[in-house]
């Protein structure tokens, strides 16, 4: 069995600066990125962090469509080596609002030295990093496109999006799981197609979950077609005010964000049963979503994502059945389905 080796590719500075940012943005991704053994802790924390400029840059309000899209050219340019760092950090910060968070952007102010870590890597490393970064920036320019409380247009759609913000990231961190790992390398294919997957069923878990955040700010990610359906037109949705339609609606998204994520038990068994850092790392974002999908799905008319974000102790207790069936895929199944019971799976088209 090959072992990734387990040499830090980051000087103590270097190590201590991806922890404090990370910390900063993201304290979920805090917790579980340090579970993957190094050298990829280091590489896909560095990861997060070009992943969260993107975000960043999206999420700002006070930047118009075409700032968003010069500043991700920028960054996507200084990612790949072609563009000058300093300069868009320099361009960038002042021009974020108190809408973004501090440690957001501190994170713009410190672009060059995240990059400067990147551009440190293996060169494969380097190309799956950028090539994960140019799509997602390419993706939010697409879907940043004004289409206000009407939402995406159906399913396709739907997929579309998650691949450009999520499934990308799973193809992504494959890629390096084949580079240090030859038995992840000989099911690529089976692998790649996997790792979409599940980045969708993370994202549309996000998506259930945030529907009113993001109806507040302007924003609708989920599909029209399927609401017509039930006789809901999105762009007079309105909290507090959705119905029966809306609730059948709802559960049926839940059902195919449910079978998306049984594709992600399909694809952690993949990963070799030695090592347990990365299969605790997907298995709790997985088990976290299964939970998530169980409170959206009892509670249908709720009208604020903090309604149905699970408990302090739900995420400890995924982190405990994790630890303990790690190894075991069958044990990893069962644990799967005990946790969507009462919850409709959906199996995928070409799963």
């Amino acid at each position: 069995m090959s072992q990734a080796t387990t040499a830090d590719p980051l000087n103590d500075h270097q190590r201590a600066l991806q922890a404090h940012l990370l910390d900063g943005v993201s304290r979920t991704f805090a917790l579980t990125i340090p579970q993957l053994p190094e050298p990829l802790a280091s590489i896909v924390a560095n990861a997060y962090l070009l992943c969260r400029i993107v975000d960043t840059i999206e999420d700002e309000p006070a930047l118009d469509l075409a700032a968003k899209e010069h500043h991700c050219k920028a960054f996507v340019a200084a990612v790949e080596g072609r563009g000058d760092a300093e300069g868009f950090a320099r361009e960038l910060a002042p021009r974020l609002s108190q809408s973004t968070i501090p440690a957001e952007h501190e994170l713009i102010a410190r672009t060059p030295e995240v990059l400067r870590i990147m551009h440190g890597f293996p060169a494969d490393e380097q190309r799956a990093l950028a090539r994960c970064v140019r799509i997602m920036a390419e993706g939010m320019v697409e879907f940043q496109r004004p289409r206000p409380h009407r939402g995406l247009a159906d399913m396709r759609e739907l997929d579309r999006y998650c691949y450009h913000v999520a499934g990308v990231v799973g193809e992504m961190l494959t890629e390096l799981y084949c580079i240090h790992f030859p038995e992840v390398a000989a099911r690529r294919e089976e692998m790649m197609s996997l790792a979409v997957s599940f980045g969708q069923g993370l994202q549309m878990t996000n998506i259930l979950k945030d529907i009113w955040d993001d109806h507040a700010r302007g924003a609708c990610w989920l599909p029209r077609s399927v609401f017509e359906r039930e006789g809901v037109e999105l762009d007079e949705l309105q909290p507090g005010r959705t119905g029966s339609g809306f609730a059948r609606g709802l559960r049926h998204l839940v059902g195919i964000a449910h079978g998306h994520l049984a594709n992600a038990v399909r694809y952690t068994q993949g990963i070799p049963t030695e090592q347990t850092g990365i299969r605790n790392f997907c298995l709790w974002a997985l088990g976290m979503a299964v939970l998530t999908l169980r409170r959206i799905h009892a509670t249908p008319g709720f009208t604020d994502g903090r309604q149905v974000k699970i408990t302090r102790r739900s995420v400890q207790g995924t982190i405990v059945v994790s630890r303990l069936t790690a190894r075991h895929n069958a044990l990893m199944w069962l644990s799967f389905r005990l946790a969507g019971i009462g919850l409709p799976l959906y199996t995928l088209p070409g799963t």
